[in-house]
């Protein structure tokens, strides 16, 4: 399992879910890791995102607080939690709802699926920060690709992880699901004083 998990293995698994997400899906849903270690690769997954992100504003010249306003808004600790919050809801989303129409899939399998999403897109941001030191105008192109990769790879995901064949069902479920998660997320941040800052 160690030698599995190993940076080079995770990468090269990495690169082939990008070109068949079904089956990179299958790999991960294989694994079977134990709640544990779950758990801790959740946690591990938003430490490193959080820090790439800030190096990424950093070497962009961008406020770390541009995001979200308001008198917890540039608490780091706070960032972290709302992410944990976010990705947390997002693996409790892909379980029930597809549940509700019938999948199969349990919330273990859920979370590690996000886990491996997240981890991806880690990867993504490495690429970004490259892109920031050498060709800077790339950065907006690759955080335009990425916003599509990321629906493409979920929805493979939910349908791997349920047994759905259905490809378009699933994204029709998946967008309806995250304008009500990303609505009620809003009503959250509203009720903690955050806002999303606009200068």
């Amino acid at each position: 399992m160690t030698q599995l998990l190993s940076l080079g293995n995770l990468l090269r698994m990495a690169r082939d879910t990008v070109s068949n997400p079904r089956e990179g899906a299958e790999t991960v849903l294989a694994l079977g890791l134990p709640r544990q270690a779950l758990w801790l690769a959740f946690a591990l997954v938003i430490v490193l995102s959080m820090i790439l992100g800030d190096l990424l504003y950093m070497l962009a010249d961008l406020p770390a607080d541009e995001a979200l306003t308001g008198p917890l808004g540039a608490s780091p600790v706070v960032m972290g939690l709302l992410q944990a919050g976010f990705l947390y809801l997002m693996a409790h989303a892909m379980a029930r709802i597809g549940q509700a129409f019938g999948g199969t899939g349990r919330f273990e399998e859920a979370l590690a699926l996000v886990i491996w999403l997240q981890f991806i897109f880690l990867c993504v941001q490495v690429v970004q920060l490259v892109a920031v030191l050498v060709v800077p105008p790339v950065a907006g192109l690759i955080t335009l690709l990425a916003m599509g990769l990321f629906l493409w790879l979920l929805v493979n995901f939910v349908a791997t992880l349920h047994g759905f064949t259905s490809l378009g069902m699933v994204f029709v479920m998946t967008l309806l699901s995250a304008f009500a998660i990303l609505f009620l997320l809003s009503l959250v941040l509203t009720m903690l004083g955050l806002t999303f800052g606009t200068t």
